[in-house]
């Protein structure tokens, strides 16, 4: 059973532990559509999710006008609101999450993504670059490329980029995007950067035909049309002035002390020209100890369960780097509910799909600090519930200086994650 909490002191009273798996949360009615799986996206959780929470809404009398994910990834809770028909506004800083966001709940013509694919293919076919080009890149590009790698990529991009349609074009850079990694040095599945020195990095051209042809049988998959209004922005919510007024939010926070995005998407942000230095992009994005160097903050700033999370890190002598990343997160955090609570309407609710983390025995508790957090900033109950974690890109062990590891005889984190809804009860 769900835990359901309406003022503060609940939040540090009750046990995590104790909470059961709610089935609700852990079973998918109906597989994902395969436009939820046109490129690989980190850490991104069950499309089956967003429409349960949409239909969970519906059974509490929300009556459902617009969708908001303001950390919105690659676009999931954006499809599933396209396929019920319903409204949505999102967000993200990262600009390849958004491009993904954007191409997944776009609508395409395949006659016309056909002619273009032609066009593409026939064009590269005829181009000739110098292999100077391959000197002349970004040094990091070199790092993960070979030569002969590079330059098919650079021409199929530079016949990509003569595409006159915004959104089409925008369609093939998706697609080039998503075989960047294959044609790569880059481990498979790492979740860290790292070269494989035993990979033999996949063909272009093939690379790029196989993902063309699993693009066009995903948007052939789903015949259903729909009118809903979609928009995707590529902002920090906390930035965002006057976001749109919605009745739902569902969304995922990105985990404090985990990995880098810009970093795993660091390919993508500089062959599409996002940036020049990928780590650029680390800046502004919660949860980034590269966002915290020269941080200040107050204590009292924190709400309860994050003062005493710091507290504890600072009796283990926790570096101070990594006290002040986990204390900015947090305090981000307690910004983003309560901007959450002025967009949502009257009735509506915000559901939050998060887990706890931990750094070196220091239980570092997102949960208890979001539900606290969602009490603090006005929403009238809060509830939190259980699931486990299948099918993540996240590797569930840490060694002892938690750091990640494979090894199953080391510790077993990130193997369960909580929903916690918070509502706004009609005044």
């Amino acid at each position: 059973m769900p835990i359901l909490l309406r003022n503060l002191n609940e939040t540090l009273l009750y046990n995590i532990e104790e909470i059961d798996i709610d089935e609700y949360w852990n079973t998918e009615d109906f597989p994902a559509l395969k436009m939820h799986s046109i490129h690989a996206y980190p850490a991104k959780f069950p499309a089956f999710i967003a429409t349960k929470a949409i239909k969970f809404a519906k059974m509490q009398g929300v009556p459902i006008t617009c969708v908001s994910d303001i950390f919105c990834g690659c676009g999931t809770v954006a499809l599933e609101a396209k396929i019920n028909n319903i409204n949505f506004w999102g967000c993200d800083i990262n600009p390849v999450a958004t491009l993904i966001a954007k191409v997944k709940s776009e609508t395409f013509n395949t006659s016309i993504l056909k002619d273009y694919y032609e066009t593409i293919i026939r064009e590269y076919g005829n181009l000739s670059v110098s292999s100077t080009q391959y000197n002349e890149a970004n040094e990091r590009l070199i790092y993960w490329f070979d030569d002969l790698h590079y330059l098919d990529l650079y021409k199929l991009l530079t016949v990509i980029k003569k595409i006159p349609n915004k959104k089409y074009k925008q369609a093939f850079e998706c697609i080039f995007s998503s075989i960047l990694k294959p044609t790569s040095r880059w481990l498979t599945k790492s979740i860290k950067p790292q070269i494989d020195p035993n990979k033999v990095p996949a063909d272009v051209i093939t690379s790029f035909k196989n993902q063309f042809s699993k693009f066009v049988k995903s948007i052939e998959e789903w015949n259903g049309k729909s009118k809903a209004d979609i928009k995707v922005e590529e902002i920090n919510f906390l930035k965002k002035r006057n976001p749109p007024t919605v009745s739902l939010i569902i969304t995922s926070p990105p985990y404090v002390t985990s990995y880098e995005y810009a970093d795993l998407h660091q390919l993508s942000s500089l062959w599409l020209g996002y940036t020049d230095n990928y780590q650029s992009l680390r800046k502004g994005t919660i949860g980034s100890i590269h966002n915290s160097e020269d941080y200040y903050f107050e204590i009292m700033d924190l709400n309860t369960v994050g003062r005493n999370i710091v507290q504890q890190m600072r009796e283990k002598q926790i570096p101070n780097s990594k006290i002040k990343s986990v204390a900015r997160y947090y305090i981000d955090m307690q910004k983003t509910t309560s901007k959450c609570y002025t967009m949502i309407e009257d009735g509506g609710m915000a559901f939050f799909i998060v887990g706890d983390t931990e750094y070196k025995g220091v239980k570092i508790e997102n949960s208890r600090h979001l539900a606290e957090s969602l009490l603090v900033n006005g929403f009238n109950e809060v509830s939190i519930s259980k699931r486990k974690i299948s099918n993540k890109l996240l590797t569930p062990y840490r060694d002892e200086i938690g750091r990640f590891t494979t090894n199953k005889n080391e510790r077993k984190v990130y193997h369960e994650e909580f929903i916690i809804i918070g509502k706004k009860i009609k005044k």
